[in-house]
């Protein structure tokens, strides 16, 4: 049989040991069909896997075809970050808590890929968003974000005070526990529980959700994905900024933090005949 895919990658949850006997079953499947494998290095260290070629995440999009994700929506966010531009689509077997991202059950897994291994497969482009945080004018720090852009409080229980502007207008000034922007993917995570919509993964939008604001008047708000966004920190003793929910930069006050939408995307993969609505379903328990 021919496949449209010629070499894969392997990428694993690199703190869960107990995944490794299913990485194994997934290199031996892969194997039999005579694909090239290549196990992403820090995948391969962690997990022992050895006898078969490995490559860092960074450099590893020129020389695969699709990357096989084994873990939960986190493992899944590092290696969109990691592969983001590549064009390589990104397919996810779930061992987490919700996965959102990563859909496919291990039950599932080598039913589903043999399924997709042969073509049978839906294909999905997720926007990124693009940081960076100003002071005094000049570039402190850049990052790029999957999910979400969070500004929050840091370890002191005090409110902060925040500016938002919109293309270049400003929108509101607000107490609260800080501010998510996320992505229509990242709708379902951290804005999800801070009482934010859930968006369509197909929207061309950004979600910016107030954290626990202190008057009721300080609601979420969808805008288009074009739109440039502002946060300003203008009070308060401590203030951080999390990309992905991984720690960025210390805020001070006068900090500007931009986000913008990458021009890069990231290519997800799914079963054909994947609905976005039955995940969400499944997931939030709806009906």
């Amino acid at each position: 049989m021919s496949f449209p895919f010629k070499t894969v990658a392997l990428i694993g949850k690199h703190n869960s040991p107990e995944i490794r006997d299913q990485m194994l079953v997934l290199v031996q499947f892969l194997t039999a069909r005579k694909l090239g494998i290549v196990v992403e290095a820090y995948t391969a260290e962690r997990l022992d896997i050895q006898g078969y070629p490995t490559q860092a995440l960074k450099t590893m999009g020129g020389d695969i075809d699709l990357a096989i994700v084994v873990g939960g929506d986190g493992t899944i966010l590092t290696a969109g970050r990691g592969l983001m531009g590549s064009g390589v689509p990104l397919v996810g077997i779930n061992r987490g808590k919700f996965g959102f991202l990563t859909d496919i059950s291990s039950d599932d897994m080598l039913p589903a890929m043999e399924k997709i291994l042969s073509g049978e497969y839906t294909l999905e482009q997720r926007i990124m968003l693009c940081v960076h945080i100003e002071r005094d004018g000049k570039l402190l720090s850049k990052g790029r974000a999957f999910n979400d852009v969070v500004v929050s409080k840091g370890d002191t229980s005090r409110l902060i005070e925040l500016t938002l502007a919109v293309d270049g207008q400003v929108l509101n000034r607000q107490r609260s526990d800080g501010m998510i922007v996320a992505t229509p993917s990242g709708t379902t995570a951290y804005a999800l529980s801070a009482g934010g919509p859930v968006l369509h993964p197909s929207l061309d939008a950004i979600a910016i959700v107030p954290i626990c604001p202190h008057t009721f008047t300080n609601r979420p708000i969808t805008i288009s994905s074009a739109s440039q966004i502002e946060i300003t920190y203008v009070h308060g003793e401590d203030a951080k900024v999390h990309v992905d929910g991984l720690p960025h930069v210390a805020l001070s006050l006068g900090d500007k933090v931009q986000v913008k939408r990458d021009e890069r995307t990231v290519t997800l993969l799914h079963p054909k005949g994947h609905s976005h609505y039955e995940v969400l379903r499944q997931k939030l328990h709806w009906g």
